[in-house]
């Protein structure tokens, strides 16, 4: 990888670049049949009262894109795939899912660091391929998060039952002082919430090695029972689980029934090109955390997954029974590890940390519906009002409309609500799957621009290591997983009476595929009432406040060359020493 200060160098001098210092805005006006991009000085992020501040320092980053994706898809979600595929089948497809998140991360990281934009992916998207995507792929991702942000705090009153029961404490009581929690780090200012999620996340690392650890531990004997498991339950009952239909054919669906589960479980990594509007130094600090995600995904997943095979069978009677249980720690696999080993204390303990699991996701999800709908706003893509931020840099009117949002929280005081609210969660893994195909779509676009304009491969300070080739396989694989997302509601279950039974739900088809079609009438509502086309690579902006961007880099990096003599501050010697080195 190149050196930001070079690939500084050699964007400021090229042939295209701007010498303007503010961003643009870009309009679009029908010339020869065709729409051009059109620029005006007027940039809502050069006005003070509309403008992020750059308070997330490297080892912040580095964690929050660590910690982004562990929550309860890894801890909790994990069970129903194993009990529902079996060991190999889970392995297989967290692995494949592994490889296509780290596509999109390795795609959004190219963009990134060419252009740190405040209004993060959906910028990339207005850019280099059609102002309706970034519509579309902005608000389908906001809808996203006010969904998952209330369901996070609701989760978290569940896992709070593990200890007071519903019969002794109203759930609404937990969930109003969580409420407030989050809202409270968020609107203090994006360095605290560095800070607060720096800590969450890194206690969330701490918890999955020492999980690692554990079951490492236990598949070798080390367990009170001194049973080594070892690949005992991958021949009975087996490395795959029959789904639907009997012998290969239920084998293959039961694989493809768990990759579903599998993308919700990475969904989240993608945060990082929420935060580049905020980072301090975005090209030194983005192309890290993108690196990391690989070693993420290797080790918090692939490897947890492959030691819980080993552990519980995928007919164990615990297993069946915590998959119709609450988002506590009693519905974790890992519980049900722990518990048939013998070890009586540490359900307890467990639940506690998937607490901090969640209250960490659910202020995170919180940051990224407000700084979604800021961009949003920066782009002319909705009300500007929600582009306005206090002294401290936050979008207070975008933060205030997505708390809103979190009220539906509430629906958790009430149980028969519980499954009303399961079918808005459906919707998450289609809004993140939609997100994950528009950030390939823009990707391509990028690609596609940079090489019609001429700019040199040596200009790019971080580049895919799959290249526009991988980015075209993830999209195809992403759109395969949305399609048939819902495939087994097609198919008829076989009884052990030999019977077949429709497993059609009217509900439930609804709620897994409603994403797409809001996803189109977004698009093409917007086309048609803009008249926007797509963006040609030839004319793609790749520039507009480019150089606004070298110029705050390059000030950092003096301010930090001369801080001390260029030494690490307390925090950056402890964070590199600790979790800094062992990543």
């Amino acid at each position: 990888m190149l050196s930001s200060e070079g690939g500084i160098m050699s964007a400021i001098n090229h042939h295209h670049h701007d010498d303007s210092s503010t961003e643009r805005k870009v309009d679009y006006q029908e010339t020869k049949g065709e729409y051009t991009a059109h620029v005006h000085d007027t940039y809502v992020d050069e006005d003070p009262g509309h403008a992020l501040h750059r308070g997330l320092g490297s080892r912040q980053i580095t964690m929050i894109a660590i910690g982004g994706a562990i929550g309860t898809g890894l801890i909790i979600g994990t069970g129903k795939a194993l009990a529902q595929a079996g060991p190999a089948a889970i392995f297989i497809s967290y692995s494949l899912v592994g490889v296509l998140c780290f596509s999109v991360m390795s795609a959004l990281g190219e963009m990134a660091c060419w252009l740190p934009m405040p209004s993060g992916f959906t910028g990339y998207a207005t850019r280099f391929s059609h102002p309706s995507l970034g519509f579309t792929l902005g608000w389908n991702y906001w809808f996203k998060y006010i969904i998952v942000t209330p369901n996070n705090l609701t989760a978290a009153s569940l896992v709070l039952q593990y200890w007071v029961p519903r019969t002794k404490v109203n759930p609404g009581v937990f969930i109003a002082v969580f409420l407030v929690t989050i809202v409270a780090v968020n609107y203090i200012g994006v360095r605290f919430f560095g800070e607060f999620e720096f800590v969450l996340s890194s206690i969330k690392v701490v918890v999955i090695l020492s999980l690692i650890l554990l079951c490492l531990i236990l598949a070798c004997g080390g367990g009170p029972d001194h049973i080594a498991t070892g690949f005992t339950y991958w021949k009975n009952p087996g490395a795959f689980h029959e789904y639907i239909l009997k012998g290969n054919a239920g084998r293959f669906l039961a694989l493809w029934s768990t990759l579903t589960t599998a993308v919700f479980a990475y969904l989240g990594t993608e945060l990082v090109g929420v935060t580049v509007g905020e980072a301090a130094n975005p090209r030194r600090v983005i192309p890290r955390a993108i690196k990391l995600t690989f070693y993420r995904i290797l080790l918090f997943y692939v490897i947890l997954v492959f030691l819980l095979g080993m552990l519980v069978p995928y007919n164990d009677e615990n297993l069946l029974d915590a998959n119709t249980k609450s988002n506590s720690a009693a519905a974790s696999p890992f519980v049900v590890a722990i518990a048939n080993a013998g070890i009586k204390t540490l359900p307890g303990i467990f639940n506690g940390c998937v607490l901090i699991f969640v209250l960490s996701a659910a202020n995170s999800d919180l940051y990224i519906a407000s700084r979604t709908l800021y961009g949003l706003a920066t782009e002319g893509n909705a009300p500007r009002i929600f582009a306005k931020t206090d002294r401290r840099g936050v979008p207070i009117y975008a933060l205030a409309l997505s708390v809103a949002f979190c009220l539906l929280a509430f629906l958790g005081v009430n149980t028969d609500s519980y499954t009303v609210f399961g079918y808005f969660v459906n919707l998450v893994t289609m809004f993140g799957l939609l997100t994950w195909i528009s950030i390939l779509i823009s990707h391509i676009g990028f690609v596609c621009a940079r090489k019609a304009q001429g700019v040199a491969e040596t200009d790019i300070v971080y580049r895919s290591p799959f290249g526009v080739i991988g980015s075209y396989c993830a999209l195809v694989f992403c759109i395969l997983i949305a399609f048939f997302k819902g495939f087994y509601l097609f198919c008829y279950k076989i009884t052990a009476d030999e019977d077949t039974v429709p497993v059609f739900d009217t509900k439930t088809f609804v709620t897994t595929y409603l994403g797409i079609p809001i996803y189109l009438v977004l698009f093409f509502g917007h086309k048609f009432y803009t008249k926007s086309q797509r963006v040609r690579a030839a004319n793609a902006d790749l520039y507009a406040g480019k150089d606004k961007i070298d110029r705050e880099e390059s000030e950092y990096l003096a301010r930090r060359a001369a801080r001390k003599g260029g030494h690490e501050t307390k925090w950056e010697r402890i964070y590199r020493l600790t979790l800094g080195w062992a990543f």
